[in-house]
C-alpha cells in the first residue's frame, strides 16, 4: 500500500499490476488528456486513503463526463469559456483549491480574480506588512523568506497550481514572511474584501471552495505536527520521558 508522507499525492494503478507515484494533480491531469489514465484506471488518494476510480474521483470527474454532441449550449457554460486577462477557467483546474469546481463555477469564481505579474527577482510581498489577499501560483515559483534574529531563513517554496495567504481572507494581519518570485510568476490575486462579499451573495459557490481551502490547511497542519513530533524523538535521548 502506498504510504500517506505526501498527503497530497495520487498513486495510479497502472496495466502492468504496479502502482505509479505519488503524482501531483497538474501531472495526472496531463496523464488523462495523453490518455495514459482511463476513466475505469484506479486511483489511489492519499488525502482519503483509500482507491477508486479516475472517473469518481471528485476533481477528475470534469475530464470524463463530456457534454454530448447533440447538447445546447446554454448561458452557463458559455460562460465557462469568459477568459480574464488571457487566463481562462480550463487553466484553473490545474489549480487544486479549485480542482473540484466545474466550469460555470470557475467561470463565476474567475470573476472575482486579479491576474499579477511578478517578474524573477522581484518582491511580492515583505514581512510585516498588512495582508489583504490570497494568492493563486498559475505559473512561476515563489520563495518565502523570513527573518529570524538577524538571520534570512527559506520556509518554504510555492510552486504553480498552489496557493498561499489564505489566512488573509479571515485575518488582516501582518504578512509573517518576505514573498519573492525565484521564476517570471502569473498569480490571482483574490482580495479579503472582495471575497467577503462574494460568500454573503455565493454562498453555495464559496462553500466549496472553502472547504478545498480548509482540506488543505488540515493537511499543512499534520505534516507540521509530524515534522515537529519527529525533532522532539531526534533530539530527545534515549531513554528520557
Amino acid at each position: 500500500m502506498p504510504s500517506s508522507d505526501s498527503a497530497t499525492g495520487y498513486f495510479i494503478w497502472g496495466a502492468d499490476l504496479q502502482a505509479y507515484g505519488p503524482v501531483e494533480l497538474p501531472t495526472l491531469v496531463s496523464w488523462i488528456k495523453d490518455e495514459r489514465v482511463l476513466a475505469d484506471t484506479w486511483i489511489f488518494l492519499e488525502r482519503g486513503g483509500c482507491w477508486e476510480k479516475a472517473e469518481h474521483t471528485p476533481e477528475l470527474q470534469m475530464f470524463f463526463h463530456a457534454r454530448p454532441a447533440h447538447q445546447k449550449i446554454d448561458v452557463a457554460t458559455a460562460a465557462a469559456h469568459e477568459e480574464i486577462d488571457g487566463i481562462s477557467p480550463a487553466v484553473l483546474r490545474h489549480v487544486k483549491v479549485l480542482a473540484g469546481l466545474n466550469d460555470e463555477q470557475l467561470a463565476r469564481f474567475i470573476r472575482i480574480m486579479q491576474v499579477k505579474q511578478v517578474p524573477q527577482g522581484k518582491q511580492l510581498a515583505k514581512q510585516g506588512d498588512p495582508s489583504d489577499a490570497m494568492y493563486v501560483l498559475v505559473e512561476g515559483e515563489l520563495r518565502l523568506r523570513a527573518h529570524v534574529e538577524g538571520h534570512e531563513q527559506t520556509l518554504a517554496t510555492i510552486h504553480a497550481g498552489e496557493f498561499f495567504g489564505e489566512i488573509a481572507l479571515f485575518d488582516q494581519g501582518p504578512r509573517s514572511a518576505d514573498i519573492i518570485a525565484t521564476l517570471d510568476c502569473t498569480l490571482l490575486k483574490i482580495a479579503a474584501a472582495e471575497f467577503e462579499k462574494f460568500v454573503y451573495e455565493t454562498p453555495d459557490l464559496a462553500a466549496p471552495f472553502l472547504l478545498a481551502v480548509a482540506k488543505t490547511l488540515t493537511t499543512r497542519m499534520r505534516a507540521e505536527n509530524r515534522r515537529y513530533r519527529d525533532s522532539i524523538a531526534y533530539i530527545r535521548p534515549p531513554g528520557a520521558h
